[in-house]
């Protein structure tokens, strides 16, 4: 057993979490090990203005089937769009139920995800993994953590993969480089994987973002540097590279590159690919599998 089977093997999951991960990785998608997800929960977490770009993306139901013939391998939504849309390609793409979110409207100062759906409900709906989004440095980490331990629980209970949206937020992280800082990433990584993540999603790392940063992180460091030290302080979770907001298509997919050199399983892009027309979003849904596809493990 090579690559990625053998790095499932080493991940000390249970028979629910492997064959779910399996799934996901081998069964859908180019089945090489390399995964791409589409994350759809912006909607709650930005508000509609996310869908101006493109007017179509403000249907779910475009969304799905989106990702349905663009080969991802899975997609990432909110309870209420996973029970009034997905039933429609239930099967045809992995589901992801996200667990937690909140809106854009209360600041970050006191950042906390409050719960809206459980595993049961991901269960029930045929999902393959549950994500919950945990803000690391908030005043309210220390709730975030308690919540967060609830889900872990469950989440191995009934055999369910554990996707970290691991984030950091809040004014003692902006007083430090920034929500996007080779620290902060690099950080929240590392917290991610101690609290019990089986995958961690960040967004790629900045390290000219250096302002009061400690002093190990106020040097010189390339982009490829930075996401290599986020993917090894993940120790044995897995790491899904996030596409962040949208930005010009060459730097988008040096990060992608970047980050599967670093040995990410995959890449998670949102915005960047259904914030332009259906044909432009298949056009660069196939280079973003390029990536993956000379990446891969096995």
């Amino acid at each position: 057993m090579t690559g990625n089977h053998a790095q499932l093997r080493q991940l000390g999951l249970s028979t629910g979490k492997k064959a779910r991960l399996h799934r996901i990785l081998y069964q859908h998608g180019l089945g090489n090990g390399k995964a791409m997800f589409l994350p759809y929960d912006q909607g709650l977490e930005h508000g509609p203005r996310d869908f101006f770009a493109n007017p179509a993306a403000a249907d779910p139901k475009y969304i799905i089937r989106l990702a349905v013939e663009g080969g991802f391998n899975g997609i990432a939504v909110q309870i209420g769009l996973a029970e009034k849309f997905y039933w429609d390609y239930a099967g045809q793409v992995p589901l992801i139920v996200k667990l937690n979110g909140k809106t854009e409207i209360p600041s970050d100062d006191y950042a906390l995800s409050p719960f809206n759906a459980t595993v049961e409900d991901a269960v029930r709906l045929g999902a393959d993994a549950v994500g919950y989004t945990l803000y690391i440095g908030s005043p309210a980490q220390h709730e975030d953590f308690t919540q967060f331990m609830t889900v872990r629980r469950d989440a191995e209970r009934l055999g369910m993969p554990l996707i970290v949206w691991a984030y950091p937020r809040g004014t003692a992280i902006e007083a430090k480089g920034g929500k996007d800082s080779f620290y902060s990433v690099h950080y929240a990584a590392r917290i991610a994987s101690e609290l019990g993540a089986d995958v961690v999603k960040v967004n790629f790392p900045k390290p000219d973002k250096r302002t009061a940063v400690p002093a190990p992180y106020d040097g010189e460091f390339t982009n490829q540097q930075a996401i290599d030290a986020v993917i090894q302080a993940a120790g044995r979770s897995l790491v899904l590279v996030s596409g962040g907001e949208k930005a010009g298509d060459e730097k988008m997919l040096e990060k992608a590159t970047e980050s599967m050199r670093a040995g990410a399983m995959g890449l998670i892009f949102g915005r960047n690919v259904w914030q332009r027309d259906h044909d432009a979003s298949l056009r660069l849904v196939g280079q973003l599998r390029e990536i993956l596809a000379q990446h891969h493990s096995d």
